[in-house]
């Protein structure tokens, strides 16, 4: 065998990386340089590593700006519908690979840090994560980004620039221990100010009632200032804009009630109106009802609306003067798309400015609202939904207050009018909830202000219609649709996973990058040896790299023929991580009963973060390292079986086990799991899924073929039987001698010799309590990985199904979701036509 190529000779021979032509490099080059010298104040005597990356970064910026400028001029001239995508959550990791992706920069920038005498792996892995999200609502904002400037759509982006995002995770002693994420300490060389643009936000006050309308007075004013980042398309010279909003207080702030001796204090309580962008809340599927919260929601919601209306107002097609003044003509021009309920407050903050600043009637300001604004519901468990306390609402939003009273009592007579004398239902219905405290239902003031809601996977579409929004839906049936989540194929497999995309394009060209659809064109390849070698020999190379990284990072060997089963994603019980700790448990027990017989060696890997406030989350970590501790240091199960708790799972993290993946646990209870994007990485990327009729996993058995997964479990219909009938987990541990024994281990400190009853809660909620039924698929799930296990002894047959799996991927690409989002929701039209460079002349 030929010795393998290394990294740097492999990427030149790669010809989706793009070329590195000589002028090109040698520009490149010089660029490099002259920022080091102008920009960075260094020279290559005293520059760090981290001065290198910014001589990088800002070089490889320098070609996305006059790209940004020309789209801007472009949208300007042409003046389409544009479409503003509100999200209180951007994760959008590193920027550096993927602009070099997108602009076809990285063979040239490789070559040119080469002969710089510098690895430019090194200096991406100086680059801090844009960790401004949670998980997979955040993640999903970032991959409709880069669909959208993909698909030639003006489109903006419009979120908060937190000064802190998510919590960088350690564990201590088995524990998760929370680390501010000071992700702007060293500045972002990504983003540009524009103080020019700077917004006011009003908080607090009063309202007064007048014959010529409603004013909101004696408020407290919190600047906007934006920021904005570059989003550029794959390869088209188009580039977007995301514009993040920072709180920043006003010069006057606190010194006009001034009194004697309180200007010092005046100047340091800035701080409080600046506290609203200060950190990301760190919850996943769960609402927090702090006004610090609500405080963000309304600050996003202000400034866009305020950006959104002033860019009406200016871009008339052909001329820079003439204002435009007719709203009625709002809808035809602007799509304002809200990612959760968490933007809600722009429909009554929309209504407050066209009735109360630019007095229109409310039923022709009402029409524009709802013409304008659609509604993405991201999940139906019950403690994620915003329920605001209306006497909060009262004390800091008061004229808002005022208006969804007022769209209540008008939807209310509408229901009222269809269904005479259905008081409850009108009380089901309402947007506000009576009861102790009253509350606003936001999910039902967003239904009842979009003209579109959408769920965000086939199956999680069916459970809105049928449960959680029946009323709304029997109502309004028109409303409701169904947009199946994607992800961008740029980032999730061109960049993170370089072989596998050079082994596809040379079977079937690189234009799948554009329209993944052409992955069917690999299923003529599922026979031919050389193909099935190739995949394999990848995987292969994407293990041994991952494991060399493990290894630096956990000091743990690890066994690069065993399977890598990989379970990432936010630590919840709905997610069932339990479950995969009961099927390692109970693989552990066969192999110390049986040590001599062949078991299928594997290194299970489970990695994310538990929201800091969630207790039992917190004790599921615990458990996995607990696990891992005595499974690692048994000398019966050597290298049979490994336990490892990926640290500070994030973007980047899963950019590197994602590409390495064997298997992909996706075992949420059925009907829990809206959709799931991270099961669609690691399909693309050649691991085999297995996992529950949740979610997307749904669709994707159907596009690769059921026989193609690892399916097991419940199906919603069956979890809903159980619950009619009453769900005991006692039958089922005196059932099961496996499952008994692994939950008397934990229960009897097996994994805890130290503090026997460290687990005991967990038992208890296994036992008496468990909303998400783990006992109940514990059975079938370990039959499941026994099929597994054996499949993975016939390496060909293994690789086969992993083919099916790449060729069935085309569906679940971000393109073709914002492709339907523009279409059916939004009214526009996508294209793949570029735009002229902005080197091109004419």
């Amino acid at each position: 065998m030929s010795k393998p190529l290394s990294d740097h000779d492999r990427k030149k021979q790669i010809s989706v990386r793009g070329l590195a032509g000589v002028e090109n490099v040698s520009e490149l080059k010089q660029n490099f340089n002259r920022h080091l010298h102008f920009t960075l104040v260094k020279d290559r005597n005293v520059a760090t590593r981290r001065d290198y990356y910014f001589a990088l970064a800002h070089t490889v910026r320098d070609h996305l700006i006059g790209r940004w400028i020309r789209t801007q001029q472009h949208y300007y001239e042409k003046d389409p519908k544009r479409v503003y995508y509100i999200s209180l959550e951007f994760y959008m990791g590193r920027t550096l690979q993927n602009t070099m992706v997108n602009l076809a920069l990285e063979n040239a920038c490789d070559e040119a840090t080469y002969q710089l005498g510098l690895d430019m792996e090194e200096l991406e892995d100086m680059e801090e994560d844009a960790g401004l999200g949670n998980g997979g609502l955040g993640r999903l904002a970032a991959c409709f980004l880069d669909s959208m400037a993909s698909l030639g759509l003006a489109a903006y982006g419009y979120g908060i620039r937190y000064e802190f995002g998510i919590f960088n995770q350690k564990i201590v002693n088995g524990w998760q221990v929370e680390e501010a994420d000071d992700w702007l300490r060293f500045g972002n060389p990504w983003e540009k100010a524009r103080p020019e643009y700077m917004r006011p936000v009003h908080f607090y006050g009063r309202t007064e009632h007048h014959p010529d309308g409603v004013k909101w007075v004696d408020t407290q004013v919190v600047l906007a200032l934006p920021y904005d980042t570059p989003i550029p398309g794959y390869r088209n010279n188009i580039v977007n804009t995301m514009r993040l909003w920072s709180a920043k207080a006003p010069c006057e702030f606190n010194l006009k009630d001034f009194n004697v001796g309180g200007y010092i204090q005046a100047v340091l309580d800035r701080n409080l109106a600046e506290n609203i962008s200060r950190v990301l809340y760190p919850n996943d599927n769960f609402f927090e009802g702090k006004e610090l919260r609500l405080k963000q929601e309304y600050f996003v919601v202000s400034a866009t609306l305020q950006d959104i209306i002033r860019r009406f107002k200016v871009s008339k097609f052909g001329s820079r003067e003439i204002a435009r003044t007719d709203f009625t003509k709002l809808p035809d021009k602007v799509a304002i798309q809200l990612n959760d309920t968490h933007p809600a407050m722009a429909i009554p903050e929309l209504m407050r400015v066209l009735v109360d600043e630019e007095k229109l009637a409310w039923d022709k300001a009402w029409d524009i609202c709802v013409r304008t604004c659609a509604y993405t519901n991201h999940t139906v468990l019950p403690e994620a939904l915003e329920r605001w306390p209306v006497d909060l609402f009262a004390h800091l939003l008061p004229r808002h207050l005022e208006i969804v009273y007022e769209i209540n009592r008008r939807h209310l007579e509408r229901v009222a009018a269809k269904y005479p004398g259905d008081n409850d239902r009108l009380r089901r219905m309402s947007l506000i909830e009576e009861g102790g405290q009253k509350r606003i239902n936001m999910a039902h003031l967003c239904i009842v202000g979009s003209h579109a809601v959408n769920g965000v996977a086939q199956i999680h579409s069916d459970i809105l219609k049928a449960t959680v929004f029946k009323d709304f839906f029997e109502m309004e049936p028109h409303k409701f649709q169904n947009k199946t989540n994607g992800i961008t194929p740029r980032r999730w497999l061109v960049m993170c996973n370089p072989g596998l995309a050079e082994v596809i394009a040379e079977r079937i060209g690189e234009d799948f990058i554009r329209d993944l659809d052409q992955l069917k064109g690999l299923l003529k390849y599922v026979n031919d040896d050389a193909f099935i070698r190739d995949i394999a020999k990848v995987k292969q190379e994407n293990k041994l790299k991952f494991a060399v990284h493990l290894e630096e990072h956990y000091k743990v060997k690890i066994n690069p023929n065993s399977m890598f089963d990989i379970q990432v994603k936010r630590i919840h019980e709905y997610k069932r991580q339990l479950l995969n700790c009961l099927h390692i448990i109970t693989y552990y027990n066969r192999i110390k009963k049986e040590p001599n017989k062949q078991w299928t060696p594997r290194t299970i890997m489970i990695g994310g973060k538990a929201a800091p406030g969630y207790h039992t989350a917190k004790m599921i970590i615990r458990l996995i390292t607990a696990i891992g501790e005595v499974v690692n240091n048994d000398p019966v199960v050597g290298d049979r079986l490994k336990v490892i708790f990926l640290e500070n799972y994030r973007v980047t993290l899963a950019e590197r086990a994602i590409p390495a993946a064997d298997l992909s646990e996706q075992i949420s209870t059925a009907g829990t799991e809206a959709s799931g994007t991270g099961n669609m990485k690691f399909m693309l990327n050649g691991a085999l899924t297995i996992g529950t009729m949740d979610g997307a996993n749904v669709e994707m058995a159907e596009e690769a073929g059921e026989d193609n997964l690892f399916i097991f479990g419940m199906r919603v219909d069956d979890v809903d039987e159980l619950d009619r009938k009453g769900y005991c987990a006692d039958a089922y541990y005196n059932r099961l001698p496996e499952l008994k024994q692994a939950i008397d281990q934990i229960a009897g400190g097996f994994f805890s010799p130290k503090q026997p009853d460290l687990f005991k809660e967990i038992v208890n909620m296994l036992m008496h309590h468990d909303r998400f039924k783990v006992f109940a698929d514990y059975e079938d799930y370990i039959k499941c990985q026994e099929k597994v296990n054996a499949l993975y002894k016939n390496p060909k047959e293994w690789t086969k199904k992993v083919i099916h799996n790449i060729a069935g991927c085309g569906k679940f690409s971000s393109d073709r979701t914002i492709t339907q989002y523009a279409r059916e929701i939004w009214g526009m039209e996508p294209t793949l036509e570029k735009i002229p460079a902005p080197d091109d002349k004419h």
